[in-house]
C-alpha cells in the first residue's frame, strides 16, 4: 500500500480522485482498507486547510429549529416563557448557563456553540 501524506492541492485532488474509484470497494478488503486510509488523510488535510468555525449561539439554535421544524414555543422548556425565547432569538437577552445546559441536553446543540460570544 503506497500511501503518502497530502501536502499540496494537487495531492489533495489526486487523493480525491482515487477515493472516487474506490467508493464501491468491499469492507475488509485491501481496496476497502485503502479507501479508509485515504479518507482519513483527506479529513485531516481538510481540517487543517479548511477549518470550520462554530456558529454563534443564536445561529446554532435557529439551525436546529429549521432542521427539526421547531417553533419558538418548542424552546420554552429550555429558555423560559415565550417572550424570553423571542428576546434570546432577537439577540436582546443573553443565554444563561441554565439555558445553555437545557438547550444542550434537550436539543443536542453543541455546548461549544452555545457558549460562544454572540455576534
Amino acid at each position: 500500500m503506497d500511501i503518502k501524506p497530502i501536502h499540496t492541492e494537487a495531492d489533495y485532488r489526486a487523493t480525491l480522485g482515487e477515493i472516487e474509484t474506490l467508493m464501491t470497494a468491499t469492507a475488509d478488503s485491501p481496496e476497502g482498507d485503502r479507501l479508509d486510509v485515504l479518507v482519513t488523510l483527506v479529513e485531516a488535510y481538510e481540517r487543517t486547510r479548511f477549518p470550520m468555525d462554530l456558529p454563534d449561539p443564536i445561529a446554532a439554535i435557529q439551525f436546529v429549529m429549521d432542521q427539526r421544524g421547531l417553533s419558538p414555543k418548542d424552546l420554552e422548556p429550555a429558555i423560559g416563557r415565550l417572550n424570553r425565547v423571542y428576546e434570546v432569538l432577537n439577540r436582546t437577552r443573553p443565554l444563561t448557563l441554565a439555558m445553555i445546559r437545557k438547550l444542550h441536553a434537550t436539543f443536542g446543540i453543541p455546548a461549544e456553540s452555545l457558549i460562544k460570544k454572540i455576534a
